[in-house]
């Protein structure tokens, strides 16, 4: 007798096996699914456009659904651009390493020589030392090395290494109730073993394992969130300050340098320029989150330790500070490298004042020459006294403050492809014509008020960047951005600016940047507080950032005045009704 159709469907355990084969395999069917249901673009709509589009879109998902790896991503222009017929691949890889490209690799080369010899846990320390066990004022003792330290090396670097700082403090609060005084501070041992904090205690040959789910003190979780949190947001806010400080600023350098140098012009936008109008930003922000954290979390409240606690945590901090030992002769030289270079990116160029690069020829050095210059300085100088040469290596060769070896490891090279990448796509978009249609089609947006508008797209891509790579999306917008400005007759920069800063407010979700990911490993802290502590924020910075383009960014960059080399290409563009 023959068997019923449904007797040959696949039971309830067979469709879950089918299930978790699809899921298993979701990356590779994304990457192989994606651009087939995408052909359409290409197939009916003619133009250039379309094919950039096409390539964007593509490149687009894969960003958000990380199918591929983020850097791996970046290098599908390569293939793409040339597979549509929109550009050679000679053309698409000449983009990937540029003057802001170099810039940034000095950046990243310094940066990791400062890890390398833990100056950066040393400056936290030090700074924690002298804010005192009060929890607001350990809060922000806890977030203005954090910010800081951005400014110069990777924002996850710098996470990484504050919240276990931040943990060994926490845990002495809680355990102040189980030790009788406060002397025995100096004996206690804490180490950390596969996210657990391990406490040791000498003088009792006793020790205990410290667990999220022991805290019973709605009062101390809540100071848990507010140090966890602090820590996360001052990193994403850090990276605003200076033009090296993450990704999306220097996109949006590279895009700005090719937009004037396309109409022979230069680029306002340099690392002292770029200072002078987002420190302020920068360190108003984190100002605001320091009191918003604590009006939601520590409720305003005087501090409740206890001297036990508050020697306690002194205790902790003074012995692991004593731990890194006295300050070497490397650390001091690195220290001096950081210090000309953030002296020779500042001083470059001072607008009417003048600045050093104008010693040299027009045009011929950048940024990036002080940067380079000071990297390769960190190969070469020696990391120990020349009088200690004989008696230590004996003919041997002499270390150098950062080994290559070490620069290898630690120098995030994946960044550079992303932001190639990110070059790439911003050529393509000029080159094919698609910002320029997309800056004419967003013109309905003209009877609105710059102001309004530029706050619209600022909130627009801070929800954006909530659920995707901030780099892709400063790389989709930038040429995006300068198009809509020219056509509406201001500078290119005035909708740039903000929205690329804007990819930085990433306050709402632990998948947003890497530092809320740190953050919510540890436990402490779940989505939903996160997201009310963000929401709020999230509103905050974007109002700041417009006010601070209206203001002081209009005066140093002349926001609202079309610079003159632009103008004659405007007057075309308008008597021309090919495309607007």
């Amino acid at each position: 007798m023959a068997s019923a159709p449904s007797d040959r469907l696949p039971s309830k355990k067979g469709w879950r096996n089918i299930l978790n084969l699809v899921f298993s395999v979701r990356n590779l069917l994304t990457i192989v699914i994606t651009p087939i249901i995408l052909l359409p673009i290409l197939l009916l709509v003619e133009g250039n456009e379309a094919k950039c589009a096409y390539c964007i879109i593509v490149m687009a998902v894969y960003w958000i659904t990380e199918a591929l790896p983020i850097a791996v991503t970046s290098l599908l222009p390569i293939i793409l651009f040339p597979m549509v017929g929109l550009l050679s691949a000679k053309d698409v890889s000449n983009k990937y390493l540029n003057d802001t490209a170099m810039l940034f690799v000095g950046g990243l080369i310094v940066a990791s020589a400062i890890e390398y010899w833990n100056i950066h846990k040393r400056l936290a320390l030090r700074v924690l030392m002298l804010v005192g066990s009060e929890p607001r004022w350990l809060m922000f003792g806890m977030m203005l090395p954090t910010w800081f330290l951005s400014m110069w090396i990777s924002n996850t670097a710098t996470t990484a290494m504050m919240i276990p700082i931040a943990n060994a403090v926490l845990v002495q609060l809680k355990e102040t109730k189980d030790i009788e005084n406060s002397d025995a501070a100096e004996d206690v041992e804490l180490t950390e073993q596969n996210g657990v904090t391990i406490i040791r205690d000498e003088k009792r040959n006793t020790s205990r394992k410290i667990r999220e789910n022991e805290i019973e003190s709605p009062e101390y979780l809540r100071m848990c969130k507010a140090l966890s949190l602090g820590i996360a947001y001052a990193a994403n806010c850090g990276g605003v300050a200076s033009l090296t400080g993450t990704n999306p600023n220097v996109i949006m350098k590279g895009v700005a340098d090719k937009v004037f140098q396309s109409r022979n012009a230069t680029s306002p936008v340099t690392f002292a320029s770029w200072i002078q109008f987002c420190l302020p930003i920068s360190a108003l922000i984190v100002a605001f989150i320091w009191l918003w954290l604590q009006f939601i979390f520590l409720r305003c409240r005087r501090s409740t330790n206890s001297p036990e606690q508050a020697q306690r945590v002194k205790a902790v901090i003074r012995r692991e500070y004593k731990n890194l030992g006295p300050v070497s002769f490397a650390q001091g030289a690195v220290i001096v490298h950081f210090v000309i270079l953030a002296v020779l990116w500042i001083t470059r160029d001072l607008g009417g004042a003048g600045g050093w690069g104008r010693i040299f020829p027009p045009k011929t050095v950048t940024d990036s020459t002080p940067s380079i210059l000071v990297s390769i300085s960190l190969f070469l100088f020696p990391a120990v006294l020349p009088w200690k040469f004989s008696d230590r290596y004996n003919g041997k060769s002499v270390p150098a403050l950062l080994p290559w070896k070490a620069a290898e490891k630690m120098v995030p090279w994946g960044v550079v492809l992303l932001l190639g990448g990110g070059f790439a796509l911003a050529h393509g978009s000029q080159v094919s014509g698609l910002s320029d249609w997309l800056g004419c089609e967003l013109r309905v947006f003209k009877d609105f008020e710059p102001w309004v508008m530029n706050l619209v797209l600022c909130y627009i891509v801070a929800a954006a960047t909530e659920v995707t790579s901030n780099t892709a999306i400063c790389s989709l917008m930038m040429p995006i951005m300068s198009e809509l400005a020219m056509t509406l007759g201001v500078n290119p920069l005035y909708f740039m600016f903000p929205t690329a800063i804007a990819t930085s407010f990433a306050f709402m979700l632990p998948v947003a940047t890497p530092p809320n990911a740190v953050v919510f490993s540890y436990g402490y802290v779940k989505v939903a507080d996160m997201a009310m502590a963000g929401f709020i924020i999230n509103i905050v910075a974007v109002l700041v950032l417009v006010l601070a383009t209206e203001t002081w960014g209009d005066a140093i960059f002349g926001f609202h005045t079309l610079p003159a080399a632009f103008k004659t290409l405007n007057v075309t563009a308008s008597n021309s009704t090919l495309k607007c």
